[in-house]
C-alpha cells in the first residue's frame, strides 16, 4: 500500500462582482508539506467569463493567475512573497480577500502523489 501525506487545496475563483458574491471556479491550489508540493492549476474558458460578465478584462485576469503560479515555483520571480517558506507562501495564496481573484476555504485530504491529486482535483472542480 503507498503511504498516504497530508495535502491542502482550495479552489481558485473569479468574482466578477464581489457584491454579488457569484464565481467561476478557474483553478485549484495543492500544497503538500511532506512532499514539498505547491502547484497550481488554471484555465480561462474566455467565453463563459464574458458572457457571465463582459466586464472582466482577461489579459489582467491572466497575469493574476500566473502570479499565482510564480509564487507557487517560489524565488525572486514571484517577488518579496516568493521568497517565504512554501508554507507561507500558501497561507498567503489562500488568505480571504475581496477582489476579482479569489480562493475558497483550504480544504485537507491524503494523496499519495500530489501532481495527481492536482490533475483529478482540477478536472472535477474547475469548469
Amino acid at each position: 500500500m503507498q503511504e498516504k501525506h497530508l495535502f491542502e487545496y482550495a479552489v481558485i475563483r473569479v468574482v466578477p462582482c464581489v457584491e454579488r458574491e457569484e464565481f467561476i471556479n478557474v483553478g485549484v491550489i495543492v500544497y503538500c508539506s511532506s512532499q514539498g508540493f505547491l502547484q497550481t492549476k488554471f484555465e480561462l474558458n474566455e467565453e463563459r467569463l464574458k458572457v457571465f460578465s463582459g466586464k472582466i478584462d482577461i489579459q489582467e485576469l491572466r497575469e493574476r493567475l500566473l502570479a499565482f503560479e510564480r509564487i507557487c515555483t517560489g524565488g525572486s520571480a514571484g517577488g518579496e512573497i516568493g521568497k517565504l517558506a512554501i508554507a507561507s507562501r500558501f497561507r498567503w495564496l489562500t488568505a480571504t480577500r475581496s477582489t476579482i481573484v479569489q480562493t475558497s476555504p483550504v480544504h485537507p485530504g491524503l494523496c499519495a502523489n500530489a501532481q495527481e491529486t492536482l490533475s483529478r482535483l482540477h478536472s472535477q472542480l474547475v469548469i
